[in-house]
This record gives structure tokens, sequence and C-alpha cells, in this order.
């Protein structure tokens, strides 16, 4: 599996600075998550809908990971946050997921399907 994060047209990057403002520990949590989503071990993702995954660590405040799969080699990464923040995090994810796919379809060469 290809791990990457989601850069908006703007050039930011939601899920990079969510990941730079982590202490060590968290950080190091959170290196762990996305090493086993590379390995292809989405064991820890509760898919929500509409193609959306949240990756749950349970340990400090319950981080989580917002993420969505993009065909059979490609995980996106949208967000993070706490169990604290869930709803916002959702929904900001959401949008983001929806730019996402809005961007993709805009790239889309003519005449395929």
């Amino acid at each position: 599996m290809i791990v990457q994060e989601y850069i908006r047209e703007d050039g930011s990057n939601p899920f990079g600075s969510w990941f730079g403002d982590l202490d060590p520990q968290a950080a190091a949590k959170v290196a762990t998550a996305t090493l086993r989503l590379e390995m292809g071990n989405t064991s820890n993702v509760k898919w929500i809908g509409g193609g959306l995954g949240e990756y749950r660590i349970d340990w400090g405040p319950g981080y989580r990971l917002y993420l969505a799969q993009d065909g059979d080699a490609l995980i996106i990464l949208f967000v993070g946050g706490t169990k604290k923040r869930q709803q916002a995090d959702i929904d900001r994810a959401g949008a983001l997921l929806a730019e996402y796919k809005a961007r993709k379809a805009a790239v889309k060469p003519s005449g395929r399907r």
C-alpha cells in the first residue's frame, strides 16, 4: 500500500500540519499507524461511509486518522485528531475527501469511464 498525505490545491497539508504539532510520543504512535497501513493492515480502520475511514489509536486522548482508500494500492490521509473533536474532524475529513474526488474527476481525460 502507498500512504500519502492529501495536499490541497493551495499547497496546504492538513494532516502534515496536525502531525507536526504532536509531541514526540504521539508522533511515534501515529507513525507506527501509518506504517501498519503501508503494510496493508487496515484492521484498526472503521469505515464511516462515503469512502471515509477512521483509524483508531487506543492511546492517550484517543488519536484518530481520517483517510480514504483510492483503488487497491493507495491510501490518502486527510486529517488527524482526537476522540474529543471526533465529529468536527469527521466533518473536515469528509469535506477534504469531496474536494479530493472533485479534483481527481477534473483531471480525468475525457472519453474514459
